[in-house]
């Protein structure tokens, strides 16, 4: 959100961001747009998501504006009810097919819920974007739109860190730490393994991920680095040997992901390990920047992260091929179809 709301107000647009104040979240300071965060009661389960959509309501009332754009099904609603209240343009931006994630289709009554609530509001929001091909065909087939495609790609910058290898080679993932991201194998395939894991982030999961770290006896290999700003981050990213990009094959979301670590590895010069499923398919199809495995099994993911830790030609080629791919995978380029497209809503 910062890399977007940064282009639009960068270019003449008046941003207010609005979003939930969580403790302990860093957050960027000096932005040119203009930030609200909700203080919320509830942290968990309905009474959240409740709280938060009323309260978001209410804030948006007495706010004048020409357009609004909701993020992700969570905040849906409200922008929805405050559009057709107010008479204003809306935009709906899809980070992911939410109903899609593994934590809700594994639980069936909410995950009942929350497609009724896409199917009431995605059609009435026929202006729109997502992050690839896959889950954009997806809501043409389910919901009649036909959104555009930007990903999220990171901002090139114009000195980047080099990758210094350690005497102690890091591997890193860094992204939300939520149910099927692979910890529970990603975890003990550590003690097969001679390096370091660092987790950068925090989510659902982090109480789960603490407990098998203690469980297998690994805190003296796995470093927990909490919740990161960009800045912060960039400066991370490249100290690792190589990055991970890893989901479970559980739900439609999981299966066409592209997460951002995967073009934040990228752009930082480092391999990575990296599901084989479609949208990241396409993109080594092209660039050939990563390690694709098929399992993500305890031994398929050690054995992985040996292949290249130990094979220097293979891992010099990747590095090399993102080199060269992040001159093209950045946010530079990739920010022209955004501002292309609110031009378009603004004059329509």
């Amino acid at each position: 959100m910062h890399r977007i709301c940064s282009s639009l107000a960068q270019n003449g647009y008046l941003i207010h961001l609005v979003g939930r104040k969580i403790p302990h979240h860093p957050l960027p300071e000096n932005t040119p747009y203009k930030t609200h965060l909700i203080k919320c009661y509830f942290n968990k389960k309905v009474f959240f998501y409740a709280e938060y959509n009323i309260r978001l309501f209410l804030f948006l009332l007495p706010i004048k504006m020409d357009a609004i754009c909701a993020i992700d099904v969570d905040t849906i609603l409200p922008c929805l009810w405050y559009s057709k209240l107010k008479g204003v343009k809306r935009v709906y931006d899809a980070h992911e097919y939410f109903s899609e994630q593994k934590e809700i289709v594994t639980r069936k009554n909410i995950h009942r819920i929350w497609q009724s609530i896409e199917r009431y509001c995605i059609p009435q929001y026929q202006h729109g974007y997502t992050v690839n091909e896959f889950i954009a065909a997806a809501f043409f087939k389910n919901f009649g739109v036909n959104y555009q495609v930007i990903k999220n790609l990171p901002i090139r910058a114009e000195f980047l860190p080099v990758n210094t290898l350690n005497d102690t080679k890091i591997i890193l993932y860094q992204g939300a730490v939520n149910h099927g991201r692979c910890f529970e194998t990603l975890i003990p395939a550590m003690q097969q393994v001679e390096a370091e894991l660092w987790i950068v982030g925090t989510g659902n999961f982090l109480h789960e991920v603490k407990s098998l770290i203690e469980i297998n006896n690994l805190s003296h290999k796995i470093k927990l680095l909490g919740p990161t700003l960009p800045e912060q981050l960039k400066n991370i990213t490249p100290t690792a040997y190589f990055g991970l990009t890893l989901f479970e094959a559980t739900g439609f979301n999981q299966i066409n992901s592209l997460a951002n670590r995967f073009f934040d590895y990228i752009m930082a010069g480092i391999p990575q390990i990296c599901v084989n499923f479609p949208a990241y398919a396409a993109v080594q199809e092209k660039y050939k920047v990563a390690y694709l495995i098929n399992s993500t099994d305890e031994n398929s993911l050690a054995k992985a992260m040996n292949k290249l830790l130990n094979d220097t030609v293979l891992y010099k080629q990747l590095q090399q091929n993102c080199y060269a791919a992040r001159e093209i995978l950045n946010w530079q380029n990739e920010s022209f179809k955004l501002l292309s497209f609110w031009r378009n809503i603004c004059i329509s």
